[in-house]
Parts: structure tokens; C-alpha cells; sequence
């Protein structure tokens, strides 16, 4: 059976790390990869890394902030009203962290894994 999506992209996969400058220095400088974003976020910063001519980045992500893959959507309440009309286990709403930071939420497979929704522009 074969259903239409509104994900247009695996976006992101968020890695956790205990120290970020660590990581950066690990990805950029040992790895090749090349900064993509550094942004403030929360108390730190959020930062993704991805080789040269990647589309998918890696999310360098703190203690606190879910790890995970997140999927690129441009309409997370469309996308959330489509799931959940299919019964998929989702988050209850689409949650909007402030001006800076897209509208997303989370998605459950049927192993408990969460995927979560973003937004892109």
C-alpha cells in the first residue's frame, strides 16, 4: 500500500556529545566535515557539522536536547493533522520553542523510536 508523505527529507541526525567544541574539533578538523550551523539554542548553542556537499547533517547536540533523526517537512501542522488522521502515535501538538526555532514534533515508530518533524523553510 502505498501512501503519499509530506516529509520531503531526512534533515538531520542528532548525535549527543558531552562536550560540543570537542566534537566540532573531532568532525571538522579530523573528519573534513564543515560547520553548517551554530546558533544559540536554549542555554547553548546548536550546531551541525555534515561533509562537503552533504545534504543531511549531524546535530551536535547537549545533555537535554533528544538525539534521534529529524525529517524535513514545509508544513509541520499539516503534516501533524495528515499523521494523526492515520493514527500514527505523535506528539499531542506541534510545538513552537520561540521566533528563531521552527514549528516540529515528534513521531513514534512502532519500536519507540522518535522521529521528529521540522519545519524547513
Amino acid at each position: 500500500m502505498s501512501r503519499t508523505t509530506r516529509i520531503t527529507q531526512v534533515a538531520t541526525v542528532g548525535m549527543r556529545v558531552t562536550d560540543q567544541q570537542k566534537a566540532v574539533d573531532f568532525y571538522v578538523g579530523e573528519l573534513g566535515f564543515e560547520v553548517r550551523r551554530d546558533v544559540p539554542f536554549g542555554d547553548g548553542r546548536w550546531i551541525e557539522v555534515a561533509p562537503p556537499g552533504a545534504t543531511t547533517t549531524v546535530a551536535l547536540v547537549p545533555e537535554g536536547v533528544p538525539s534521534g533523526i529529524r525529517l524535513a517537512t514545509q508544513d509541520a501542522d499539516a503534516a501533524h493533522a495528515d499523521l494523526c488522521a492515520r493514527g500514527v502515535d505523535t506528539d499531542a501538538q506541534v510545538v513552537r520553542m520561540g521566533p528563531a526555532a521552527p514549528p516540529m514534533f515528534a513521531v513514534r515508530d512502532p519500536d519507540g523510536n522518535n522521529l521528529i518533524l521540522v519545519e524547513s523553510s
